[in-house]
């Protein structure tokens, strides 16, 4: 099995290209799946990232894994897959690991240290779940993240201020408005997801307490009930927009907001509007950004805007990343070796019951042949001893595939999927305890000679 992940981020990539390539983004990962050279996917798309980690059944699947993700997002996002193909960055190895644990702990987000993006990737998981895409490998992989998440959450300083992209662009706005005490301010929130529950949340910390919540889905008088909001309907929509202070987009709308009409709906309100964009895909035109009293916060300037943490505590957390990837790297090998192990182990058993079973033809239930049995078991078990060792020896030292390679080439024996491992591993203690503790139904060994 190979894991290989393909990245797209605000660090390489405008916001409005990773918004393109978002398009459809939560079928991506079943219909890749449909392809036989993916054995699973998992697809990370938030407000400024687009990330599909996939698994393919051996390396040589990899490339058609990949151009079957391409091909996905390209039909999803009306580029050309040679486009889309360039414009991402693929990891496999060790680098999956320690990018997707960064990512979960907010070392790569455009706010460092950011709270959300933990919450993210957990909801990725359970998506790619629930839709029946989410490998075990990929289940594993992403729960060590979220794990390496909370110990860089508990064990350091990085991201105790409480940063977000809503705090940094709530900070912004208060940095722009003629009035920066917030309890007086009316609002006006479009959209009832995450994003939109952190903004109510952040919103009422500052005081701000006249909140009206917009939803072209519908789903507005529940969101708004449960967190103290007035929900507001399309009718009475532009009047709350001609009374508010600030407008906050969280919904990612396919029609967002023109500036003529916002010019029109805000044409006998003279006093200032701040609109905060935080939707990847624009809820408001930016170019509601030149009006007349309009200041405009998008994601591209609390990308600009967002603090710095401090060294120490990047470098903490970065260490702490870079200790978990190792380690779920090694227990990844060792995962192979165990397979390996396992596969040696049942190959060799069944030449020795072989073996064993013309000596029972010919000797019967003899002492001559107890003995015969028992010698070629302690000498089977023998030989296998140095072989077990160097298995996990080479597999920590990330040399499985020569090992691996040689099995298949010295016995011909193929290793199976990684993640059935643990199931083998079961039945082959079970099988070995049958063939210790008695051979033939009718012929017990006597083990109490054993060293």
């Amino acid at each position: 099995m190979v894991v290989f992940s393909m990245v797209a981020t605000h660090a390489d990539l405008n916001l409005e290209t990773v918004a393109l390539l978002s398009n459809g983004a939560s079928t991506v990962a079943s219909s890749a799946s449909e392809s036989p050279a993916v054995s699973g996917a998992v697809v990370l798309s938030t407000c400024n990232r687009y990330e599909i980690y996939a698994e393919a059944p051996a390396p040589e699947d990899l490339e058609a894994a990949r151009s079957a993700v391409v091909a996905e997002i390209s039909q999803r996002s009306g580029l050309p897959s040679p486009t889309v193909s360039d414009i991402f960055r693929t990891k496999d190895g060790a680098d999956v690991a320690r990018h997707l644990f960064a990512v979960s702990s907010g070392l790569d987000s455009a706010v460092v240290g950011e709270r959300e993006i933990a919450g993210q990737v957990r909801r990725a998981l359970i998506s790619a779940q629930q839709e029946g895409t989410a490998s075990p490998s990929l289940v594993r992989l992403f729960q060590a993240a979220s794990r390496t998440a909370k110990e860089v959450g508990t064990q350091t300083a990085l991201g105790s201020r409480g940063l977000s992209i809503v705090s940094v662009a709530l900070d912004l706005a208060t940095d722009l408005a003629e009035e920066r005490d917030w309890s007086g301010k009316r609002a006006v929130l479009f959209g009832t997801g995450a994003y939109a529950g952190a903004t109510m949340a952040l919103l009422r910390e500052r005081g701000c307490t006249h909140v009206e919540v917009f939803s072209s889905s519908g789903r507005a008088e529940e969101f708004a009930a449960a967190r103290g909001g007035i929900a507001v309907t399309t009718e009475q929509l532009p009047d709350a927009i001609a009374r508010a202070d600030v407008l906050i987009g969280c919904s990612g709308s396919t029609t967002p907001m023109e500036a003529v009409e916002l010019a029109a709906i805000r044409s006998d309100s003279p006093h200032q509007l701040i609109v905060i964009d935080l939707a990847l895909t624009h809820d408001f035109d930016p170019a509601v950004g030149s009006l007349e009293n309009v200041e405009l916060v998008t994601l591209e300037s609390v990308r600009l805007a967002a603090p710095q943490e401090q060294a120490e505590a990047l470098g903490e957390a970065s260490r702490i990343v870079d200790a978990a990837a190792r380690d779920f790297e090694s227990q990844r090998q060792a995962r192979q070796a165990d397979a390996a192990i396992v596969a040696l182990r049942r190959h060799t058993m069944a030449v020795l019951d072989a073996e064993i079973e013309k000596v029972r033809a010919r000797h019967g239930c003899t002492a001559a042949a107890e003995e015969v049995e028992f010698a070629m078991r302690r000498m089977v078990k023998q030989l296998l001893h140095t072989p077990t060792v160097r298995a996990r020896e080479l597999a920590a030292q990330g040399r499985e595939a020569e090992y691996l390679a040689a099995l298949d080439a010295l016995y011909g024996i193929s290793i199976e999927l990684p993640s059935v491992v643990a199931e083998s591993l079961g039945d082959d203690r079970d099988g070995q305890r049958d063939r210790d503790g008695q051979g033939a139904e009718d012929c017990p060994v006597d083990h109490s000679q054993a060293g």
